[in-house]
């Protein structure tokens, strides 16, 4: 069970196949870091990292455990590339920046197998590409474009047939597909959990339930209080994404928590196991409100979907979960299903993950838009480099303006009027 949350989305598969883990202190002394770190997710994490790897000192602190949020919960999905195509990358940010947004997300999928490998981390990797399937002719037009235009950029995405795709998955269900090599899945929590480990083995300081509950400035560095402690610091990174909280209220009107809901079954037999994603594959499929699926190491079913703010919607969105399964593989109509749980994804009006420098020795990374395996790590790469002085220009994601989401207090109204809207578009394959 994942501690301090809501019954309802706290039964979740990854934390009760998690490996064995070196609790992190609380901090409970005054310290001081080069840089300090909030959030011990995979931006965090992978931020901390690199960075003890240049050198640097550093601490984070965690208001619950490593890969408590979204980071330890997700599909564990490892999707290359942005969610806009590659050249509407280039259009909005121009030739040069827009070349290094889609080298750096094209190869963050890479990036998440060489740290898996480099620290020998456990977390059941499996590199054997994303899969996109197509609902309907629009989601099959969409994939073409975007095979064709990452050709533009040198990598080779391979389009599937009907066939190919009822092959790989073991459902007639989808017209076509899309496959991207350089992507794959892994148990995400644990791979959160060995970016923590690597770390820590780095020299990097990370403590536990050490919620920071004041972060002001104080000459050349920052203080951030937590209950018992405080850390000093010349640079802050801020990595809370889908929970940031009112420690910094512009970060956290800058996104929008959407509620993402899983559910897994009992470890099928052997014969369901040959008939249903028989390549091992973590597919999503192309409508508007997405649904992700996969097997786990030990052969256990699990869908991911859209959830619901409420206990009642989130109920009803898990068992649309498990109906939305059966519809896929009949075989698992009298499986029995084990887990269900769910997390936030942090969005942005733009769709693309924001990288900002607060100009006061502090700067966030966030907003992925439900694609925080790869893109998450990479942009804690990003913000090591920040914060070991790179400028601007030189980064590979550029720095953007922090923009607050207009009648942010009622995103809760607006997420649920456009999944009815786009559940209409989904019916009619529009």
């Amino acid at each position: 069970m994942i501690e301090n949350e809501q019954p309802v989305i706290a039964n979740s598969l990854w934390s009760a196949t998690a490996n064995p883990v070196v609790p992190c202190p609380e901090l409970q002394s005054d310290v001081s870091a080069d840089v300090a770190i909030v959030g011990a997710g995979f931006t965090g994490l992978s931020a901390a990292l690199h960075l003890a790897q240049m050198g640097r000192s550093v601490a984070v602190l965690e208001a619950q455990t490593p890969g408590w949020g979204a980071s330890g919960r997700n599909g564990g999905q490892v999707n290359p590339g942005l969610i806009e195509a590659p050249n509407d990358a280039i259009a909005s940010f121009g030739p040069e920046m827009g070349q290094r947004m889609i080298r750096l997300s094209g190869q963050a999928g890479q990036l998440v197998f060489d740290l898996i490998a480099q620290h020998q981390i456990q977390c059941d990797a499996r590199p054997v590409g994303w899969l996109r399937a197509a609902n309907n002719p629009r989601g099959l037009r969409s994939l073409e474009q975007k095979a064709e235009q990452w050709a533009q950029h040198g990598a080779d995405l391979q389009l599937l047939s009907r066939p190919d795709v009822e092959q790989a998955l073991g459902t007639n269900a989808y017209i076509g597909g899309l496959i991207d090599p350089r992507g794959g899945n892994l148990h995400p929590l644990n791979y959160a959990l060995g970016l923590c480990d690597a770390a820590r083995a780095a020299g990097v300081r990370i403590y536990g339930q050490s919620k920071v509950e004041k972060l002001e400035r104080r000459g050349p560095e920052h203080l951030l209080v937590t209950k018992r402690g405080q850390l000093r610091a010349g640079r802050v990174l801020l990595c809370t994404n889908g929970y940031s909280g009112p420690l910094h209220r512009g970060l956290q009107r800058s996104v929008v928590p959407i509620r993402s809901v899983q559910v897994a079954t009992e470890p099928l037999s052997d014969e369901l196991r040959s008939h249903i994603l028989p390549g091992l594959h973590a597919p999503s499929d192309t409508r508007r409100l997405l649904s992700y699926f996969r097997m786990d190491a030990e052969g256990r079913f699990v869908m991911g979907a859209r959830g619901g703010y409420s206990v009642q919607a989130t109920r009803a969105r898990l068992a649309q979960a498990r109906a939305w399964s059966i519809k896929l593989f009949p075989q698992l109509a009298k499986v029995r299903w084990e887990f269900e749980w769910g997390g936030d994804i942090a969005a942005t009006a733009d769709h693309y993950p924001h990288l900002h420098d607060f100009e006061n020795g502090m700067a966030a990374g966030l907003g992925y838009n439900g694609r925080g395996v790869a893109m998450a790590t990479a942009m804690g790469k990003v913000l090591a480099d920040w914060a070991s002085g790179t400028p601007h220009a030189d980064l590979d994601f550029p720095v953007t303006p922090l923009r607050k989401i207009p009648f942010h207090p009622f995103y809760p109204l607006g997420v649920e009027a456009r999944v009815s809207y786009y559940k209409l578009l989904d019916r009619f394959g529009l």
